[in-house]
């Protein structure tokens, strides 16, 4: 290859790399998903329809799947946040969208199956939830990894009141996180739950009463970031099939995720800064 060759490849793998860090910074108030970089290893994207309370609908969820998959394939990250504004994580499906569809449209576009393609995210994504989640903004905080709320989050899957029941998840995550009569009581009611519930049910990790939730859901995912990312995408993948399968099964699926994590780097690496009471510098590898 010649000189001249190499010189014009390296300066377009450049220009690539900035245009793909660009879109990172991308804070263009006219889209309906904001993206930025908080700290290095951390995806930061806030939904960003404020007139419609971030009411969700087929543009925003198409990119917010490319955003989440744009930071799922990028090596310099290692955890995502999924935040809202202060007023509202997501105050439910635009029904002004829906409203006129016909069961045969619906049935054969799958329709809101790309509402879940989330939850095919292999990387930690962390939900910072402030004000209303509600309907689909409640199955959108329900699909993230772990949950964190402000103390004035409102959560709750009304659909009843419009004459239909949850659509992308309620139902089922619901029922696997807070029981059946719990899920009964809020999906046939409609009535909303409190943050305070949500933490004793255990549908949020914690309520951050001090500070932004926004930002220690960064310091969270910046956290996640700075394990092995190898090890963190198996941990993600353990928990999940636990809902999944039986615990027999469960186990011998997390037996053979922890054996096979002792053919990478930093596994090696990990056990001995460990032994020689120093800090691990991990690699991903």
């Amino acid at each position: 290859m010649s000189l001249l060759l190499r010189h014009h490849l390296a300066a377009s793998h450049r220009a690539a790399a900035g245009l793909a860090r660009a879109r990172w910074l991308s804070t263009d108030t006219s889209r309906n998903v904001l993206i930025s970089r908080p700290e290095p290893s951390v995806a930061l994207l806030t939904l960003n329809r404020p007139k419609a309370l971030n009411a969700l609908n087929s543009a925003l969820f198409g990119e917010l799947n490319a955003a989440l998959e744009e930071a799922d394939e990028d090596g310099d990250i290692g955890a995502i946040v999924l935040t809202g504004s202060d007023k509202a994580f997501a105050a439910g499906a635009d029904i002004k969208e829906m409203k006129d569809k016909q069961f045969a449209d619906a049935y054969k576009s799958n329709f809101l199956v790309n509402w879940t393609r989330m939850s095919s995210i292999r990387k930690p994504i962390i939900g910072a939830v402030s004000g209303y989640a509600l309907g689909g903004g409640c199955e959108l905080a329900l699909m993230c990894d772990i949950l964190l709320a402000s103390p004035t989050a409102t959560f709750g899957q009304p659909e009843i009141k419009l004459g239909v029941i949850p659509g992308a998840g309620g139902t089922q995550r619901l029922t696997r996180i807070i029981g059946k009569a719990r899920t009964m009581e809020l999906v046939l009611t409609g009535r909303n739950f409190t943050a305070d519930e949500a933490e004793r049910w255990g549908v949020v990790s914690r309520i951050v009463r001090e500070g932004s939730v926004v930002d220690e859901a960064v310091k969270v995912a910046s956290r996640i970031a700075g394990f092995g990312r190898v090890s963190v995408q198996a941990g993600k993948e353990a928990v999940n099939v636990a809902f999944e399968t039986t615990l027999e099964q469960g186990l011998k699926y997390e037996r053979r995720l922890f054996h096979s994590l002792f053919a990478t780097a930093d596994q090696k690496e990990g056990m001995a800064a460990f032994t020689e009471k120093r800090n691990a510098q991990f690699k991903g590898e």
